[in-house]
């Protein structure tokens, strides 16, 4: 040890990114339209789910007007998704009305950027019009 030496700052940790619905059905489903963008975005990130976005994706999964898939169907490929991305979770501990949306629209993306940015994430998302300090536009990212 060199008594002199400045001390060594701990290295940085890698960001931790909370998927909203749409980013997570774009990485699951090979046919969703902007699947290969999330594919290419999720290289090596440390990837976060929360039974909100699961839920999310189950239900659109499941529902005969959208994706369509069976039920046992969606949850395997959740699964699987889960497995190969090695997918960490946490709770929705964040009380909803400690988020404070202003129109009916913002109510579940405002929540999980809120939730993402107390957990010390970022929220990834397709949504280029959520503006919050919390999020990463998932477009935005791959034009950098």
């Amino acid at each position: 040890m060199n008594p002199g030496a400045a001390p060594a700052s701990a290295p940085a940790k890698p960001t931790k990114f909370l998927l909203d619905v749409n980013a997570l059905l774009a990485g699951v489903w090979g046919h969703h339209s902007r699947h290969s963008e999330a594919f290419t975005w999720l290289e090596g990130k440390s990837i976060v789910l929360c039974p909100l976005a699961e839920l999310g994706f189950l239900r659109i999964s499941s529902n005969k007007k959208a994706i369509n898939v069976e039920m046992l169907k969606a949850r395997a490929a959740l699964e699987k998704f889960c497995a190969e991305r090695r997918v960490q979770r946490i709770f929705d501990d964040l009380p909803p009305l400690d988020s404070k949306p202003s129109t009916c629209e913002q109510v579940t993306d405002l929540y999980l950027a809120d939730l993402a940015a107390k957990h010390g994430m970022k929220l990834a998302t397709f949504d280029q019009a959520l503006t919050h300090p919390g999020v990463e536009s998932i477009p935005a990212a791959l034009k950098d």
